[in-house]
Formats: structure tokens, sequence, C-alpha cells
């Protein structure tokens, strides 16, 4: 049976700021692709951070940011 989805992990993309590394600071829903990219190949953090990372990884992989555009007024 697959994990129930956590509708908050959308909104939290655009309240939730990187907590270390590069992009510290940056909101998740603006950090860039490549950075994203990179986590992919190196392995998602555990928990709710790495799942907000893979969750912006695919929207950004699939050209879907604009479904983030309403959250971010």
């Amino acid at each position: 049976m697959d994990p129930i989805p956590d509708p908050t992990i959308i909104t939290d993309l655009v309240k939730t700021k990187m907590p270390f590394g590069k992009y510290k600071g940056r909101y998740i829903c603006n950090l860039p692709e490549f950075y994203l990219v990179w986590f992919k190949q190196q392995g998602f953090p555990k928990g709710r951070l790495g799942m907000m990372l893979e969750t912006m990884y695919e929207i950004k992989a699939n050209g879907l940011e604009y479904l983030l555009n309403p959250l971010m007024r």
C-alpha cells in the first residue's frame, strides 16, 4: 500500500527555507534545478526536508512550477 500523500508539502515548498548548504536561507521553491538534480543523484536527505526537495525536483523536472504561483501571493 502506498503512503498517504501529505497535502501540506506543496504549501511548505513556498514557506520553507533551505536550512544548510550553498543555498541556505533560500526558499525551497526557488532552489535552482541543477541543485535539485544533484540531490537526486546523491540521494535526498531523510525526513520531511528530503520529501520537499524531491517534490520540488519533480515539479521542476516536469515543468510544473506554475502550480506554485497561487501559493506565492
